[in-house]
């Protein structure tokens, strides 16, 4: 059987070399490509039918991007062993790819259309999540399915110590960057961004995106070749219904209503809903009764003329649908310390979103474990983002966090994590929890907002606190007229152009999200929409240090406690004792958790109660453990077991000495009857420590008067 494999190559300015090859592999799909750069190889795949759905007016694109562990050679953990539903991880993958393609398949192209990207072959060095986008666009491109791209996305670092921009760079060199981002985009525009930053200028953002957008651009070219040398021609479709004397008619008889509606300028969502629906039902009462009017069509193009002249509002009259100029924030009140039992929290309402968030202050027990092909290990911060169906007065059952949960609650934990104390300053797990009560426009960064006042209200000493803003944008390529809007309302977020969330301190950036919906998307209008933000974000920050400026200067009484302790690491075994014997006994007889770590060749003993006496007793007896007996000093021993020849006794925990019967008594005596007790507490003193046995040797009698001498 003969194979028409074609390959391509580009080579990126690390040196690294990527290479795409199509005709091998899944040749039943429309399209597919494996795509290889070191020795991660991804296979990316693409499936569309012919026809769309009945009454479907949108794209049903599903992505999924999954990781294999027989691609680096492991076994999935769990029972099932065998890969299962996504993971987090792999679920925000699968946003970042979906984000970058949707915008570019035609606004008529309706066919029931799914991308599978799987990781085939892993190497730690060359990360797969930055190439994700570049493999689906190619397998796109090679197959017939309509697409306005190819699209290409790389991940971009600031690196710390040089200044310099590197793409697609080794783990290693992400944690010496001071930003990290993943770009996507047209050979033209940047369309998806997603990242996080170490509170860095509006110019550095910038700059990275314009150093990312060279080489996708390269890589773009690559994908273009690659298509004409497998040749496939575009299908034709047609899955619109159409009714062009229905859409003339309604334009003309319904476009100047639904201005005056959007003129209303009401605040309030619900309202200003029900005023665009009005004008609709009310055309649509008057029509004859035996009206032939496909229902779906009168939705359909009177959703057109809502969404156009919602927009010509903002272009033509410099005004929102609620009134704000293009730049005013809505009002904003806020409130902490709102649930007593939580160890932090606090509400955050701007205009119509609304977010009731929790601080949880957990052990190192707490933290979460993760296991992916090219990822393990544990996260000490949570942040977990609800939307439930009442925040938006809908009926929705409750089936768990779905993509986009999961999505909004990431970027909240981005931008939140970068002001957090390093582990050493506070060894706890933290847990924020931000519950949607309400939204409109933006509740992810009013889980930003949230969530900072909720740690300050816990006493967490955050570096700085952080808000976060949602940018749009709309505009109008004939007159070439466009508004920057800030804070976002969900409608708007729905006609624009543009989403931009930027989560930051006054000082700079800390993360950032953007999708962009239409072509030519200049830097210039970039850069406005980022300072813009910033004002916004200076703004927001002002009004949440009018709630709490700064972290209490104490934990809540009801948070847990900590002390920590650094021992020596052979000290590790005694403090834990035979199967966990001593460490299980000192947990239950304090009341207290303890976790033992070896940390640089050393032990790291962290204590954690909710009681300062509990922490106290815990400290005592773990300090008597390890420390090392002194000769000279006195101690409180327990009588544990009696011999014809003295007593064992436990003179510091986990220490015993013969208390030989020579040293209880300066008086002779022939045995230990009646003398003392099991049980007993006594004072002995350390008189000498064997070096060849390291036995002790225990004296009594030495703290006892001595009889004077008789004559």
């Amino acid at each position: 059987m003969s194979l028409n494999v074609i390959t391509k190559s580009i080579t990126l300015p690390n040196g690294n070399i990527i290479t795409v090859e199509t005709g091998k592999l899944a040749k039943q799909a429309d399209g597919a490509v494996v795509l290889r750069s070191g020795n991660t190889m991804l296979l990316a795949t693409v499936c569309s039918k012919q026809e769309a759905g009945v009454d479907v007016d949108f794209l049903p694109l599903s992505v999924d991007y999954q990781e294999k562990f027989g691609a680096v050679g492991r076994f999935p953990g769990g029972f099932l062993k065998r890969e299962s539903k996504l993971s987090d991880y792999e679920v925000l993958i699968s946003r970042l790819v979906d984000r970058a393609l949707r915008p570019l398949f035609p606004e008529d192209y309706h066919a029931d259309t799914q991308v599978v990207i799987q990781l085939i072959s892993g190497d730690k060095d060359n990360l797969p999540d930055g190439l994700a986008a570049f493999a689906a666009s190619a397998a796109i491109s090679v197959s017939d399915i309509p697409f306005n791209g190819p699209i290409s996305e790389v991940r971009v670092i600031k690196d710390k110590d040089s200044g310099a921009y590197l793409i697609n760079p080794t783990p290693a060199q992400i944690e010496n960057s001071t930003l990290e981002l993943i770009v996507a985009a047209t050979s033209k525009d940047i369309i998806m961004v997603e990242g996080e930053a170490k509170e860095v200028s509006e110019k550095d953002m910038l700059e990275a995106l314009k150093a990312a957008h060279v080489v996708i651009k390269e890589q773009i070219q690559l994908q273009v070749e690659l298509a004409a040398a497998v040749g496939k021609v575009k299908r034709a479709y047609d899955h619109e219904r159409k009714d062009e004397a229905l859409k003339e008619k309604m334009w003309a008889d319904l476009y100047a209503k639904a201005y005056d509606a959007a003129r209303l300028q009401e605040v309030n969502k619900s309202k200003r809903s029900d005023n665009f629906k009005k004008v609709l039902t009310d055309w649509v009462s008057a029509l004859p009764a035996d009206h032939t009017y496909d229902t779906f069509l009168i939705k359909k193009y009177y959703h057109d003329i809502e969404k156009e002249a919602a927009r010509k509002l903002v272009l033509d009259e410099r005004t929102r649908l609620d009134g704000r100029k293009l730049d005013q924030i809505r009002p904003i009140w806020s409130e902490v310390d709102y649930i007593p039992s939580a160890h932090g929290s606090a509400v955050f309402t701007r205009g119509e979103t609304q977010s009731l968030t929790t601080v949880t202050l957990g052990t190192k027990l707490d933290e979460q474990n993760f296991d992916s092909p090219m990822n393990t290990g544990t996260s000490r911060f949570l942040l977990h983002y609800n939307f439930p169906g009442f925040s938006t007065g809908e009926v929705k059952p409750n089936r768990g966090p779905g993509r986009r949960e999961i999505g909004h609650g990431n970027l909240a934990q981005r931008g939140i994590n970068m002001v957090l104390p390093v582990s050493d300053e506070m060894p706890y797990t933290l847990r924020i929890v931000s519950d949607i009560l309400e939204s409109n426009g933006s509740s992810s960064m009013a889980t930003v907002c949230a969530g900072a006042l909720a740690l300050m209200d816990a006493g967490v000493k955050i570096k700085a606190p952080v808000s976060g803003i949602a940018m749009g944008l709309i505009t109008d390529t004939k007159t070439n007229k466009y508004a920057v809007l800030s804070d976002i309302l969900g409608d708007e977020d729905h006609l624009g152009d543009m989403d931009f969330k930027v989560v930051g301190t006054e000082k700079g950036i800390t993360a950032c999200q953007m999708d962009i919906k239409i072509d030519g998307l200049s830097y210039e209008i970039l850069e406005q929409a980022l300072d813009q933000a910033k004002q916004g974000r200076l703004h927001i920050l002002g009004e949440m240090k009018k709630t709490i400026s700064k972290p209490r200067d104490d934990y809540k009484q009801n948070a847990p406690r900590i002390v920590t302790l650094t021992i020596d690491k052979d000290m590790i075994g005694a403090v834990i004792g035979p199967g966990g014997k001593v460490i299980q006994e000192m947990q239950k007889t304090t009341n207290t958790t303890i976790v033992i770590e070896e940390v640089n060749n050393m032990g790291k003993v962290n204590i954690y109660a909710t009681n300062g006496d509990d922490l106290e007793a815990a400290l005592r007896k773990i300090k008597g453990i390890v420390s090392v007996p002194e000769i000279g000093d006195v101690y409180d021993a327990k009588v544990k077991t009696l011999a014809p020849y003295g007593a064992f006794v436990e003179f510091m925990p986990g220490k015993e000495g013969l208390l030989h019967i020579s040293e209880v008594k300066w008086e002779r005596l022939e045995n230990m009857d009646g003398v003392l007790e099991v049980g007993e507490i006594v004072k002995v003193k350390l008189l000498d420590v064997d070096k060849k046995t390291g036995k002790y040797k225990l004296s009594r009698k030495v703290l006892l008067p001595k009889p004077e001498a008789t004559t």
